[in-house]
C-alpha cells in the first residue's frame, strides 16, 4: 500500500523560505502516470491545490504561487519536496501532499502544520 508522509519545520519566520518534503513508501514516484501535488488548507478555509510533479518530471505550478515556489523531486529517496519563499502568516496552513492520477487523488498523507509567525 502506498504510504505519504509529510514533514517539515513546523514554525517559519515570515519572509523565511518553507521547506516541505513528502516521503513516499510502497511505490515509485516515477511509476507512470501518477502525478504528485502539494495541497494545502488554512485555517477555516477550503482545500487550495498548488504545486504538482509528474512521473516523468514535468512541473505545473499554480498561478498564485508560481513565482514564490520551486518543487522538485530526489528518486533516489523516493521523495518529493515542495519550498515556499517569502513566507507570510497567510501561508499557515496544513499541507498536505498526494498522488494525483488525472485529478482523483487516492493516496494522501497525514498533512504537516506550518506556522508563519515571528
Amino acid at each position: 500500500q502506498v504510504q505519504l508522509q509529510e514533514s517539515g519545520p513546523g514554525l517559519v519566520k515570515p519572509s523565511q523560505t518553507l521547506s516541505l518534503t513528502c516521503t513516499v513508501s510502497g511505490g515509485s514516484i516515477t511509476t507512470s502516470y501518477y502525478a504528485w501535488r502539494w495541497i494545502r488548507q488554512p485555517p477555516g478555509k477550503g482545500l487550495e491545490w498548488t504545486e504538482v510533479i509528474d512521473y516523468d518530471g514535468s512541473t505545473y505550478y499554480s498561478p498564485s504561487l508560481k513565482s514564490r515556489t520551486s518543487i522538485s523531486r530526489d528518486t533516489s529517496k523516493n521523495q518529493v519536496s515542495l519550498q515556499l519563499s517569502s513566507v507570510t502568516p497567510e501561508d499557515t496552513a496544513v499541507y498536505y501532499c498526494a498522488r494525483d492520477l488525472h485529478a482523483d487523488y487516492d493516496y494522501w498523507g497525514q498533512g504537516t502544520q506550518v506556522t508563519v509567525s515571528s
